[in-house]
């Protein structure tokens, strides 16, 4: 009896998602060759996907004179009905007593080979051993038929415990997955035998969904992180779409930030063709200002767009830092007041974080609060209230606003950071002005501090905290 198990998955935002839905499809010239319907990452080369091969079946003996076997009083003969066919086959004798007649096929006692539980749990995988449930899985000519183990999967997803010990378990032996690439779901049961991550660039979305579907957060957390090692600007409105579909909020803000900082890479990849939600579509502008914009980008004289037309954060290049200190020193003590100092810079940057120094008493956390303060108007312009671990080396520790913040050519600024830990080291023998030379394009840009008077924990030009500055031009 077969036993039809679709099973959809629903997000948290209600949508439906499977291995099918539209979402997780791409035009041609992103399958893989012979494509299983999963995503294809330009570039990147994964673990390939599991083979389906079907180990030994049910163990067999093979006994000397039993059924197919020769014996000397025997050989060559055989009986023919008056019909002219063969009768059966008769039974196979019981085994000799003396066990040196005894042969064994290779799977059994296959046990005494496996001195692990996970290696004997692992000889299971995809394997007829023992198997007491199967599963047809896919659709059309592309669909398999996987043993398994029911005691196995129940012990490492709920879904299936439900499916065969809950109030409505079934008592099928063969149970249909349509909705589920077989690929996918030999990489699930891969990790439910043995612990081993199968993923690659083309299962890996296609893994994660049946990993939600049968509620196994341990997998579903290795195609997150295999998805957030190799988010490019290239992939990530495509992963963006994902990342929302699979309700990933922590996937999304990092394919927010790589196209914030590469935006121009990423509006030219093929994914920003197939994005599923666009601001004409999200109702943040009214019919008017789509049309206003729709005829900004397309028609010459444009007209006037009631939007600000100098271009906004847009990151480009690689990251950059300046330090400000020649020297490190020991013993610098907090109370709650600010580290400050301040500075301009002679060209328009974004400042996306400060590297701070950390404890001369071994490993700490520390609790610091960053800021970056329109000088002039005593404006908060980027802060963030944060946290940073050191190991108490006289190294730097990178500490990040939420957003870049802006900072105009000429303008001064005041660089603030309020520390709560133990004392820490601090920087001598300061410059007043520090200069960075893009090694590729040779462009300079040069960092003044001064001083920033009143309430100041004692940074100053020449010594104290807040050593480097990162930032892009």
């Amino acid at each position: 009896m077969r036993h039809c198990c679709p099973v959809p998955f629903v997000n948290k935002c209600g949508q439906s998602a499977s291995a099918s839905s539209r979402p997780l499809e791409l035009p041609p010239s992103k399958m893989a060759a012979g494509g299983s319907g999963g995503l294809s990452f330009p570039g990147v080369v994964g673990n390939s996907a599991p083979s389906n091969r079907v180990g030994s079946s049910a163990s067999s003996y093979n006994y000397s004179g039993g059924a197919g076997a020769s014996s000397p009083g025997n050989q060559g003969a055989s009986t023919v009905s008056s019909s002219g066919a063969s009768p059966p086959a008769a039974p196979p004798p019981p085994p000799p007593a003396a066990a040196g007649l005894l042969h064994r096929e290779p799977v059994y006692n296959w046990q005494a080979t496996k001195t692990t539980v996970r290696e004997r749990f692992t000889f299971l995988f995809n394997n007829e051993v023992l198997s007491d449930v199967h599963f047809l899985v896919g659709k059309g000519v592309g669909s398999q038929r996987i043993p398994a183990h029911r005691f196995v999967l129940a012990v490492g997803s709920a879904v299936f415990d439900a499916m065969f010990n809950g109030g409505m378990a079934t008592t099928s032996t063969e149970i249909e997955l349509p909705d589920v690439e077989p690929a996918a779901f030999l990489a699930l049961l891969k990790f439910l035998y043995s612990d081993e991550v199968q993923i690659g660039p083309e299962t890996v979305m296609t893994t994660l969904y049946t990993a939600k579907k049968y509620a196994v957060p341990a997998l579903e957390a290795h195609c997150v992180e295999f998805l957030k090692k190799n988010l490019r600007a290239d992939n990530a409105f495509m992963l963006l779409t994902q990342a929302r579909l699979f309700d990933e909020p922590q996937l999304a803000s990092l394919c927010l930030e790589n196209i914030d900082k590469n935006t121009s890479d990423a509006l030219n990849a093929e994914g920003f063709t197939d994005i599923d939600l666009g601001p004409a579509q999200s109702g943040i502008l009214t019919d008017r200002e789509v049309v206003s914009l729709f005829l900004h980008f397309t028609v010459n004289p444009k007209p006037r767009v009631e939007f600000i037309d100098r271009p906004r954060c847009c990151l480009r290049g690689k990251e950059c830092n300046i330090n400000r200190f020649q020297q490190v020193e020991s013993r610098w003590g907090y109370s709650g007041t600010s580290d400050r100092i301040r500075f301009s810079v002679n060209r328009r940057i974004f400042v996306v974080g400060f590297a701070l120094y950390g404890s001369i008493h071994g490993p700490t956390d520390y609790q610091v609060n960053i800021q970056i303060i329109h000088t002039d108007s005593n404006t908060v312009l980027g802060q963030n209230d944060t946290g940073f671990s050191c190991d108490g080396s006289s190294s730097t520790f990178r500490v990040m606003f939420k957003e870049p913040v802006e900072i105009l050519p000429n303008v001064n600024y005041t660089a603030c950071a309020t520390l709560k830990g133990p004392d820490s080291h601090y920087g001598t023998k300061g410059l007043r002005k520090v200069i960075h030379e893009s090694p590729t394009t040779g462009a300079k840009t040069c960092f003044t501090f001064c001083y920033a008077a009143g309430n100041n924990n004692g940074t100053s030009v020449e010594d104290g905290q807040i050593p480097e500055i990162i930032f892009y031009t």
